[in-house]
């Protein structure tokens, strides 16, 4: 069972600049401290039914539905949430039992049983939404029910990591009345059973979240609401947090922002809040385009791309580079493309594509998203358009989209190379191989590894201790490095700003980066 002792620090190793939070009650207070906390992010949801969803729309998710596992502050890894207990039951990992609590309901007070545990998570691959999270469910054969409160997950093959599948916001729990089993819920509503009720919503504009009353979880609210914002840009967003409109923001900081905020946040009254972080930014190459599919012109641009330019010139050093698509601080980590590559270098480049009887300027098109990774993300593409043709090797066109019609094109296979950023479903260096392979991937675009899919991971989920499966992860990296179809550029940290009287920033990040919103409140009604 977990530890409700909320003073642990979280895995994210979590250090404010400005401000040191104990831990404390909420109590009554003024009327202004009965006000919603308001939460600015650059990241708003791309839908509101977790069977569509396997990327940032789990910020939201979490707040707003539960899981059978989750993690409370400190905890690393899963641990009860919606259920009272969970364990494997074999020797193999191959049956995982959940009990849930007694009476559980969801917010408008119905219950929620282990029917609709099972509805939730076989509707998801009933459902099956092309990129969506029915890929993170390859190891589950079928689920049996016992009573109202007890499941069993029967898996096809041994999967240690099956409980972190279990904790991600995909798997949130819904009521089958209100939640069709064969497409998408798509009226803006939301019947959840988690901390806050989702009182209204605007699409890319806010969430007004409440507390639920019949919440029954780990989670202890220190706030009553909290309102989400959502903002197109980083200037923006913290333009309101100095005008008061906003206390926090969590998604988005343009590295000037941050920058500034290390300088001035004392003088202005604001508190930054840094962490170690688990986030990556990547290339895609689709294999079907008929210059991105070649293997010497993926290689050819993973010999040309500066990492390091990228860190300091555009996100001015509060990234990290990043050789791999493991990132560092989990066990596996690698840096596969600097051992392969070593520093860019256009002549290695050049003897590559003249190799494989390349000649000429190669053209390329890059795609990037307008609105999901912040402020940086159209320099980003800039200076490695710039990279690119600066070698001789290259013409590169620059095109770009809003989340909502990039994320459709690129399930399309629309776009020859694409960006996209990763915040981890799981603290597991599988979240960071898995979900990119396979038939059916997060990205959308097949990408046969049978190596990957068929030997190594399944070896590694078959080790409850993941610091003995260093090696297979290791593999998989190179084959990764091989092929090149990913191309990993950084590795994130994670910034907080908020208004000096807001406390809990420290707290309330996950070890997905999420955060856990209940964790905020004000100074004054400590």
């Amino acid at each position: 069972m977990f530890n409700p002792n909320r003073c642990l620090r979280p895995l994210a190793a979590i250090a404010s600049i400005s401000l040191v939070a104990g831990c404390g009650a909420l109590s009554s207070g003024s009327s202004d401290d009965k006000a919603p906390i308001v939460v600015g992010t650059t990241s708003a949801p791309s839908t509101l039914d977790p069977a569509a969803s396997w990327d940032g729309s789990w910020e939201l998710f979490r707040n707003i539905y539960q899981t059978l596992l989750s993690y409370p502050t400190g905890a690393s890894v899963p641990q009860p949430d919606a259920a009272d207990f969970c364990a494997f039951t074999d020797a193999t990992n191959r049956v995982y039992h959940c009990v849930l609590h007694k009476g559980m309901t969801f917010s408008d007070g119905r219950a929620l049983d282990a029917r609709a545990v099972k509805y939730s998570i076989d509707r998801i691959r009933t459902i099956n939404v092309a990129g969506g999270p029915a890929g993170l469910l390859g190891s589950l054969d079928n689920i049996t029910t016992r009573g109202d409160r007890e499941i069993v997950f029967h898996l096809n093959k041994p999967d240690a990591t099956f409980p972190f599948v279990l904790a991600t916001p995909a798997m949130s729990i819904v009521d089958p009345d209100a939640y069709p089993a064969g497409s998408l819920r798509k009226d803006g509503k939301v019947l959840g059973s988690g901390p806050y009720s989702l009182k209204a919503y605007q699409e890319g504009k806010q969430a007004e979240l409440v507390r639920n009353t019949h919440y029954k979880g780990y989670a202890e609210l220190h706030n009553d609401a909290v309102t989400i914002r959502y903002f197109q840009d980083s200037g923006a967003m913290v333009s309101a947090l100095r005008k008061k409109q906003i206390d926090v923001t969590y998604r988005g900081l343009a590295a000037p922002d941050i920058v500034a905020l290390q300088n001035q946040a004392s003088k202005e009254s604001l508190q930054l809040i840094e962490g170690a972080g688990t986030e990556i930014s990547y290339l895609v190459f689709n294999p079907k385009d008929p210059w991105a599919g070649k293997l010497a012109v993926r290689r050819a641009v993973a010999q040309i791309v500066d990492r390091p330019a990228i860190a300091h010139k555009v996100y001015k050093d509060t990234v990290d580079p990043l050789y791999s698509m493991v990132p560092k601080g989990l066990t596996g980590h690698t840096a596969g493309f600097f051992d392969d590559y070593g520093d860019p270098s256009v002549p290695k480049a050049r003897k590559i594509l003249s190799d494989a009887h390349i000649t000429g300027k190669v053209p390329l098109t890059l795609w990037y998203t307008t609105d999901r990774y912040g402020s940086e993300t159209g320099p980003e593409f800039q200076e490695l358009k710039s990279q690119l043709e600066g070698s001789g090797l290259f013409t590169v066109t620059l095109e770009s989209r809003p989340w909502k019609t990039y994320e459709e094109g690129y399930r399309k296979g629309e776009y020859p190379v694409f960006g996209r950023g990763w915040f981890p479903d799981f603290p597991d260096a599988e979240n960071f191989i898995a979900p990119f392979v396979g038939e059916q991937n997060a990205l959308g675009t097949p990408y046969p590894a049978p190596k990957i899919t068929g030997v190594l991971l399944p070896e590694s989920r078959r080790e409850s201790d993941r610091a003995k499966v260093v090696e297979e992860f290791q593999q998989a990296q190179q084959i990764l490095v091989d092929d090149a179809r990913l191309l990993p550029l950084w590795q994130g940290k994670q910034f907080v700003a908020a208004n000096e009287d807001i406390s809990g920033g420290e707290q309330a990040l996950d070890p997905s980066t999420i955060m856990l919103m209940w964790e905020l409140s004000r100074k004054t009604s400590w």
